[in-house]
């Protein structure tokens, strides 16, 4: 059963990943901070929001919870280290549209395999929004030789990876699964991949100046928090709405901070980009509006 509560945690995704996003590069750029440190406070960080969710609701104890939680959790901090070993063997640039598309297969999982109804106007929204996000992981200029590589594959599993976690997280709300028990399996998923960062380190992750871990743990706890919004988002709302909706909009949000803080223009697939979202959004969110809460028997 969906209610529009949807609507409320999708802002709060996209506000908390909009900001997340405009400085979670900081770290490594201004002081040469390991991805994978970055990793690792990321996974702790996720232990105040996995405590606020439990204080609202009971640790879910059942099997299918636990089974749930851990596929949830693995495919996207798995997804998470796998993008650090694809961005040392191929570009950026051809890496981020691939991943882009993850959205979609969520839409599709949902759609065939839930069932999920699309009226017209939402899934002229979705097709617009997921447009959006491809707009917005092309560059402004491509350079020539592309290449195809080991990258190719592993930003082909991230995508894979990303898509079917969003589905699972849906699945698990119609399972029973309270959002406080999905989120808490996705941070002990995030733990149990702690050694796996350490050991891909490429150097000491001893010796950088304290900025470093302190602003990396301000710009992960916003991914955190963003992290435990799109579980409650996605057990409210439709995953074929929720998925390509906060991964349209959030970019958006992170490109105005961008313009703001450091004068950074858009390139124009950007500018198209942050149209399609907006109209993409305004769609799914005004077809959604217009659908009657479905009523007791």
């Amino acid at each position: 059963m969906h209610n529009k509560s949807w609507i409320f945690y999708t802002f709060l995704l996209v506000l908390f990943w909009g900001v997340w996003g405009a400085f979670s590069g900081l770290p490594t750029e201004k002081y040469g901070y390991p991805d994978q440190m970055v990793y690792i406070i990321w996974a702790i960080t996720m232990l105040i929001p996995a405590y606020a969710a439990l204080r609202r609701e009971s640790f879910d104890r059942r099997g299918i919870a636990a089974l749930y939680g851990l596929a949830i959790g693995l495919t996207g901090a798995g997804g998470q280290l796998l993008l650090f070993k694809a961005l040392t063997v191929g570009p950026p640039y051809l890496i981020f549209p691939v991943i882009s598309i993850s959205p979609a297969i969520t839409v599709i999982m949902a759609f065939v395999l839930l069932r999920e109804r699309i009226t017209p106007l939402g899934g002229l929204g979705i097709l617009s929004a997921l447009i959006a996000i491809v707009m917005f992981s092309l560059p402004s200029e491509v350079s020539g030789g592309t290449h195809y590589g080991p990258w190719l594959l592993l930003a082909s599993i991230i995508c894979i990876c990303w898509g079917v976690q969003a589905f699972l997280m849906k699945r698990a709300s119609l399972a029973g699964v309270n959002d406080g028990t999905t989120f808490a399996w996705m941070t002990i998923s995030g733990f149990l991949l702690i050694p796996v960062a350490f050991w891909m380190m490429p150097g000491s992750a001893f010796g950088f100046p304290w900025q470093a871990p302190a602003l990396t743990t301000i710009t992960q706890l916003l991914n955190a928090f963003g992290a435990l919004f799109l579980v409650m988002a996605l057990s409210r709302g439709k995953a074929v709405i929720v998925a390509p909706c906060t991964n349209a909009l959030a970019p958006v949000l992170t490109i105005v901070l961008s313009l703001t803080f450091y004068g950074v223009l858009p390139s124009l697939y950007s500018f198209i980009g942050i149209v399609l979202a907006l109209v993409g959004s305004t769609l799914m969110v005004y077809s959604e509006e217009k659908e009657p809460l479905p009523t007791k028997a």
